[in-house]
């Protein structure tokens, strides 16, 4: 029993002396590293809480290392959080915590959480902090910590039932939703910029009116600040709010240099009695961009487009069915980057039981995409001129709808030099950057005919079973 109780001891000694090398130093040259010399975070909006960043922090030395203290050096005035291996610093207890253990070769990982204080500043303002690392040395390290916050105005289920004006500098957050009764008036003004939560929405039954100016858009799209990947902000994802519902009950809408993007379906006019003088929805020098729906999508409605951009849908950038659509001075784009079943950049269908003859005229328009043919008209029961426009469709043979429908309209295909994308400054799919302003090459450039021309060759030459435009902006 001796000898066993010898040999038993033997090897205890044995393991104790493999395990000795795990041994924690207390020499000041051995130091932790980390996976980033700063710890930057996205813009925030104050009292929202951030997304969850992290950092490695690794040991690379010989021995053990044993942190004796990690804590905010601003304690719990940053409103930063952080999680570290697991423990949360005591943000009760001046944000910190105890005896953290990094083995040789391992690493623990931190996670940083911030839900800012109000900075009382219209624009966004920098929140900073330091996380310090307490080594059993008594050397000190530090990883900074950067965001920005921004005062937002919160709105949560809001119910416009008499007119209403929205006009602040500070961002809006809406949380669940707008919704205009019947007979109300509610006018978004510059400088209002609209930053929807996920599922929220306007649902409009009275009058929805966007009064932006030239320089100063009204903007409206998701509420993320801060990126899906490094390159790519959630603010060029689509999908991440509802959008605008404009019911049977609603007319006179009218939007004037508004920036939509990044919703579901965009702007959905539903289905009521037809007037084809009196618009349900005019849009004028604005842009509907990156949908994961329809850009628009509209039934039994009169819809007039004035110098607009509606580019880039899951769905069709441009969805009609029966009603009456002008389109004037308008750029329809069908780049879709995160899906190749994307649809049309303009698709119009006659209504189900019609009662009337649907129109749609087009007048100095671009329609074009990736797809050989993106634009789908039928022609059932639809009055319908394409004028001064250029068409990614198949051309006509038939030259008497030549010279009726397309008159100085020019078709595009997939083999001509310039067509597609680059008739554009930017179409950068590795980024999901767009600008659709005609490039320097490109034969859209200043090739606009001017409406009184259009107009004063249509009466010379008298054809009056083509239809017109109704007015000339």
């Amino acid at each position: 029993m001796k000898h066993f109780l010898l040999l038993v001891m033997t090897m205890a000694a044995v393991m104790l002396s493999a395990c000795s090398d795990d041994s924690f130093s207390t020499s000041r040259s051995d130091r932790l590293s980390f996976s980033v010399d700063t710890l930057t975070m996205d813009t925030v909006f104050s009292g929202v809480p951030s997304p969850t960043y992290s950092f490695n922090v690794y040991n690379r030395n010989s021995s053990a290392l044993r942190i004796r203290q990690v804590r905010l050096s601003r304690g719990n005035q940053s409103g930063f959080r952080v999680n570290v291996d697991g423990i949360y610093l005591d943000n009760s207890n001046g944000s910190q915590a105890s005896d953290f253990e990094v083995r040789k070769g391992d690493s623990i990982r931190v996670f940083v959480e911030l839900t800012s204080f109000a900075s009382g500043s219209d624009t966004p303002q920098p929140v900073d902090d330091r996380l310090l690392f307490l080594l059993e040395s008594g050397e000190q390290q530090e990883v900074p910590i950067r965001a920005w916050t921004w005062d937002a105005l919160a709105i949560t289920n809001l119910t416009v039932s008499r007119d209403t004006v929205i006009s602040t500098i500070k961002p809006i957050v809406v949380y669940g939703g707008i919704t205009v009764d019947s007979g109300a008036v509610l006018t978004l003004r510059s400088p209002a910029r609209l930053f929807f939560h996920s599922g929220a929405g306007i649902d409009v039954g009275g009058t929805l009116r966007v009064e932006g100016e030239k320089d100063n858009e009204v903007v409206m799209r998701g509420d993320r600040l801060d990126k899906m990947f490094s390159y790519l902000p959630y603010d060029r994802v689509s999908g991440q709010w509802r959008g605008i519902n404009i019911l049977a009950s609603s007319s006179g809408n009218d939007f004037s240099f508004c920036d939509i993007h990044s919703a579901c379906d965009a702007i959905v006019v539903d289905s009521a009695d037809y007037d084809p003088q009196c618009p349900r929805l005019i849009l004028r020098n604005s842009t509907v961009h990156n949908n994961r729906g329809n850009g628009l999508r509209a039934t039994n409605a009169y819809v007039r487009l004035v110098n607009c951009q509606l580019t880039n849908a899951l769905g069709d950038c441009v969805a009609m069915q029966g009603g009456r659509l002008d389109l004037i001075y308008c750029t329809l784009a069908q780049f879709y980057p995160f899906d190749a079943s994307r649809g049309l950049a303009l698709r119009f269908t006659p209504a189900v039981n019609p009662s009337f003859r649907s129109r749609l005229e087009s007048v100095n328009t671009v329609v074009t995409g990736y797809a050989s043919d993106v634009l789908s008209c039928d022609t059932t029961g639809v009055d319908l001129v394409f004028s001064h426009c250029r068409l990614r469709t198949p051309s006509p043979s038939d030259s008497l709808v030549l010279s009726r429908i397309f008159p100085s309209t020019v078709f595009e295909s997939p083999s001509d030099s310039i067509q597609g994308d680059a008739h554009f400054v930017s179409v950068d799919l590795s980024l999901q950057y767009y600008d659709f302003h005609p490039d320097s090459l490109s034969p859209l450039r200043r090739k606009a005919t001017p409406l009184e021309a259009i107009r004063d060759d249509r009466e010379g030459k008298q054809r009056s079973e083509q239809p017109t435009i109704g007015c000339y902006d």
